[in-house]
């Protein structure tokens, strides 16, 4: 009988087939196509037939999804139908900046989750913690644009202490100018703190109250001792899980964030291939956030089921 890890990495696989058929049938459902973006509106009919030829945008559905797994299989997502640029370069130039975006997004996240989730959650029903968890509701309830646009009045339009955009600057180039990344990271934080700080609360404070804590109390073990080695790993394996559909919440906040702040990342790229109906390269960009959630989602399952002591794991 195969062990919980090899189930979780087949149950991987097959979700991972299921992107690669989705995000091309779904992508091919796009209305339009890239011929009528190329030659624009004073294109004839005749104009538009002889592009889509040349472009392979005639061809029948599976036929296109034949040539687009084998070159897949090889490395070689396709080139844009608008720019003739290997899809993989463009990827590769805007990942750079996502990845620091995320990367510091998380830096910031979870010890700050940490700190508040802790805090409220040893502290149940305190002024403390109905502070916290309001503040924390509240913060929830404002939209990543919103919060954005508020931030922008605040910090760069009317103090002028951070800049408004990262435009122009490419992946390195953010690190040589950390403070344009302050407020599309403080974004990405307050939208995602609420949720990681509340799954952790909940969790602290059930195993602070369950029964194990407090035998152990009754045993003579100092609170610190029933913290640390109780409560903590019992309250981190459900928030292990909640941060990784915090990656994913990264990702979808980047395109807001990305959009609003002028970073070259994935977001804006992605929504400049849709707009510009460059099939190709909409499917890297899908390809690229699928594989991201379902890496994140096994490594947190995984990460979870070892945190979990074993007379709790439920059967898979």
């Amino acid at each position: 009988m195969l062990g919980y890890p090899a189930r979780r990495l087949g149950f991987a696989l097959v979700q991972a087939a299921v992107v690669l058929v989705a995000s091309f049938g779904l992508t091919a459902l796009l209305p339009g196509d890239a011929a009528s973006v190329v030659l624009n509106d004073q294109a004839t009919a005749e104009q538009i037939a002889v592009v889509r030829h040349q472009l392979g945008l005639d061809q029948p559905l599976l036929d296109r999804f034949g040539h687009w797994l084998t070159g897949l299989f090889s490395g070689d997502l396709g080139r844009s139908l608008v720019t003739g640029t290997p899809v993989a370069d463009e990827l590769g130039r805007r990942f750079a900046a996502t990845a620091l975006l995320a990367g510091l997004t998380v830096v910031v996240l979870v010890p700050l989750a940490l700190l508040t989730g802790v805090l409220s959650g040893l502290r149940e029903g305190s002024r403390v913690d109905r502070v916290l968890t309001a503040f924390s509701v509240v913060l929830h309830a404002v939209p990543e644009f919103v919060l954005g646009m508020v931030l922008l009045a605040v910090f760069a339009v009317h103090t002028g202490l951070l800049p408004a955009t990262a435009a122009g600057l490419g992946g390195p180039d953010l690190l040589a100018r950390p403070e344009v990344l302050v407020l599309p990271v403080a974004v990405l934080v307050a939208r995602q703190l609420c949720d990681l700080a509340r799954q952790i609360r909940i969790g602290v404070a059930g195993q602070t109250a369950g029964e194990v804590a407090e035998h152990l109390r009754l045993l003579g073990l100092r609170e610190r001792t029933v913290v640390l080695r109780h409560v903590l790993p019992g309250a981190l394996a459900p928030a292990v899980q909640q941060l990784a559909r915090a990656v994913e919440g990264l990702l979808t906040g980047a395109v807001i964030v990305e959009s609003l702040f002028a970073v070259t990342g994935l977001g804006t790229g992605f929504v400049e291939a849709v707009q510009n109906r460059d099939i190709p390269q909409v499917q890297g960009y899908v390809l690229v956030f699928a594989g991201v959630v379902v890496l994140g989602n096994t490594a947190a399952d995984l990460v979870a089921h070892r945190l979990t002591p074993g007379r709790e794991r439920v059967a898979w």
